[in-house]
């Protein structure tokens, strides 16, 4: 079994290439999907959040109004860290509960979206980065998801910048064109992760 990072700033297209690399076998640890659940509705992550930033982060329905606490957080570093001392440990725990429980000679992929900025590089064999131009990743979050440009600005602002995350990489997989492409980076890393899980 071998462990690997996944990253890449927001729009870079980190999730296609965790999907592709499902496609091919990889067993998924999604920190995104992990901190959700750990702040859900009746969790001791979610009570740590509100004890922290008040319940106007509640939506009406008790569940955590992620929209609402994210403008709080991505404005203010401060803020930030103080959520990340919550929600990081919670995740952690969970995603090596995940990964423990798959089997000999499997590939292990946590897709980390704060992987540079947390410095969590080291608790990985291996770290793919999934790089593409901030042009690129702005048209995305603009296009594709609907942001404002000024929100997207922020999101990629508060992020790591690209040399950051480059300086990491053991892998990249560059992603300024179409997801063909991107698939056919992922089908010629696969073999070099297998082997990497096989040497292990």
């Amino acid at each position: 079994m071998v462990a690997v990072g996944l990253t890449g700033g927001i729009g870079a297209g980190k999730s296609e290439a965790a999907r592709a690399l499902a496609r091919r076998g990889a067993v998924i640890v999604d920190s995104d999907v992990i901190a959700r659940e750990v702040v859900a509705p009746g969790t001791p992550g979610l009570a740590a959040v509100v004890a922290e930033f008040g319940e106007e982060v509640l939506a009406p329905d008790g569940a955590l109004d992620r929209e609402r606490l994210g403008r709080v957080v991505f404005a203010d570093d401060e803020r930030r860290r103080a959520l990340n001392a919550i929600v990081h440990p919670l995740v952690a725990r969970r995603a090596e509960e995940l990964q423990s429980a798959a089997g000999p000679g499997a590939v292990v992929v946590h897709d980390v979206p704060l992987l540079a900025e947390e410095r969590l590089a080291h608790r990985y064999r291996a770290v793919i980065v999934v790089d593409a131009s901030d042009a690129t990743r702005l048209a995305r979050l603009t296009g594709g998801r609907g942001m404002s440009e000024a929100d997207a600005r922020a999101r990629m602002g508060a992020q790591a910048g690209r040399e950051e995350r480059l300086a990491i990489a053991d892998f990249v997989l560059e992603n300024d064109g179409s997801l063909d492409e991107l698939d056919a980076r992922v089908e010629k890393l696969w073999p070099r992760l297998v082997a990497l899980a096989a040497s292990e």
